[in-house]
């Protein structure tokens, strides 16, 4: 019990409320001390009065006046004269001296300890005003075992008390930690451990039902991460029967398109002109094919393969990539093409994969313009600084739509346009992380699109994030 939560919740309720009972108690200590000794005032005065309105009483009955205020003897100053009004022997010297006149808390405090942890009946004096204006003042010697008896008996009292109050609070509190805290958080467990037995059961997600908001934030929190949890592993299972299926294909389409890349090669040999000028295409077409057939089967293994950098000439793989988009255009599609990409630039990249990337990104962009059914461009241009080439496909298309540009490189998610997958995008990121660079949204809207490739010129660091990208799980 002690090692739960309720058990250490009820522990630590009844210490505190007993730390500050003590609190309370020793002040209220001092208190009644004082008013014990106020209270003896008091008998003095109405004893020593007694005595000022007849001379004539005798000793006995002023031994019992005394006994009644419990006080050894009485002095009372009125008029500036300090006159001993009655008396009756010591049984010893006065070791301490108390004025009531104007304490303060921390010497009625003091006091009290003082007087609580001394041994033996002890004489001390104790001086205060008189009730009523009778005197200027009035002064007792009286002895410690009595008031020391009586705060003992008070405290007592005092402690029993404070022990009842501090156990009935720490029960009801208990109870009520266990109703309001315990009870919802021992449901909320219970969820977790039925969820956690079949994640990809619907029907084991929380429904958030607490009173309390705390926990039925925690609840909620919980609930919005069991669905998000269920649908990322369902997506998950479709992904891998999905990649599964498509390595099958890709293993027979690598066939077939070997196939055709034989018969391919003999049309090199016709003598039509327009052939002629289009085999060579159509055979880099099929080569490319087959490459992205075997890199499909080996993605079920890994990640992408790390980039075989050297040095291209980018306007090369630039025109390769609007020349085979120019061919796909649709007839009734109005789209022109335009590079600014110098000749003289060369730059350290893998050549089948930065066509790809490339002719991702002006595919998604083509496909845009004629899901419009407007007139468009697009365009590739280059540039490069001293640490990095920069590379832009802008378009003048619709614009990307909200949710694909808040699930812009997630696969099956940031499709851009209506029935597409989004897994253009990501395989271009991912392929550009391969080379230590990145692939960026630089601007968006009614005017257009534009996206920007960042690779760097440091070959050390294209390395270490080409060799990241291939240790990388799938």
């Amino acid at each position: 019990m002690f090692r739960s939560l309720s058990g250490r919740v009820l522990i630590l309720t009844g210490i505190f409320v007993i730390l500050a009972e003590v609190l309370i108690l020793v002040p209220s200590v001092a208190q009644f001390r004082q008013d014990y000794l106020i209270s003896r005032l008091e008998r003095a005065q109405i004893a020593s009065l007694t005595l000022l309105a007849d001379d004539m009483i005798p000793e006995d009955l002023e031994e019992e006046l005394l006994r009644n205020a419990g006080v050894y003897n009485v002095v009372l100053r009125r008029d500036e004269a300090r006159q001993l009004v009655l008396s009756s022997p010591v049984p010893g010297p006065v070791v301490d001296t108390f004025d009531l006149r104007d304490p303060t808390m921390s010497e009625l405090v003091r006091e009290a300890l003082l007087t609580f942890f001394e041994h033996g009946d002890e004489v001390i004096r104790v001086i205060g005003n008189p009730v009523r204006e009778a005197g200027l003042l009035i002064e007792v010697t009286m002895p410690t075992a009595p008031l020391r008896a009586a705060m003992v008996e008070y405290m007592r009292y005092m402690v029993m008390i404070s022990t009842l109050f501090s156990v009935s609070t720490a029960l009801l509190l208990f109870i009520a930690v266990r109703s309001f805290i315990l009870r919802p958080m021992k449901r909320v467990i219970g969820h977790m451990r039925a969820y956690a037995q079949d994640p990809e059961d619907g029907r084991r997600i929380i429904t958030p039902s607490a009173s309390v908001s705390d926990i039925r934030d925690a609840e909620e929190a919980l609930h919005e991460m069991e669905t998000q949890l269920t649908s990322a592993l369902r997506q998950k299972e479709r992904l891998a029967q999905l990649g599964s299926a498509v390595a099958k294909i890709s293993h027979d389409l690598r066939n077939i398109l070997t196939s055709t890349q034989l018969f391919a090669d003999r049309l090199e040999a016709s003598d039509d002109p327009t052939v002629k000028r289009l085999a060579p295409k159509v055979v880099n077409s099929v080569s490319r094919a087959v490459n992205l057939c075997e890199a499909t089967l080996a993605f079920g293994r890994a990640e992408e393969p790390a980039p075989r950098l050297s040095l291209l000439s980018l306007a090369d793989v630039v025109g390769d990539v609007i020349d085979g988009e120019r061919l796909a255009v649709a007839e009734e599609a109005d789209i022109s093409f335009a590079e600014d990409v110098p000749a003289s630039l060369r730059l350290r990249a893998d050549p089948e994969q930065l066509h790809r990337v490339l002719a991702n990104l002006v595919r998604n962009a083509r496909q845009a313009l004629e899901a419009t059914g407007r007139a468009g461009e697009i365009a590739v241009s280059a540039e490069e600084s001293d640490s990095q080439w920069l590379i832009r496909i802008s378009d003048t298309g619709p614009g990307l739509p909200p949710k694909a540009q808040e699930h812009l490189f997630t696969p099956f998610t940031g499709g851009a346009r209506k029935g597409g997958t989004g897994l253009g995008l990501a395989i271009a990121a991912e392929l550009l992380r391969g080379h230590g660079g990145r692939l960026d949204l630089e601007r968006t809207g009614p005017e257009g699109t534009i996206f920007l490739i960042c690779l760097p010129k440091e070959v050390g660091q294209v390395a270490e994030n080409s060799a990241a990208a291939g240790d990388a799980p799938a």
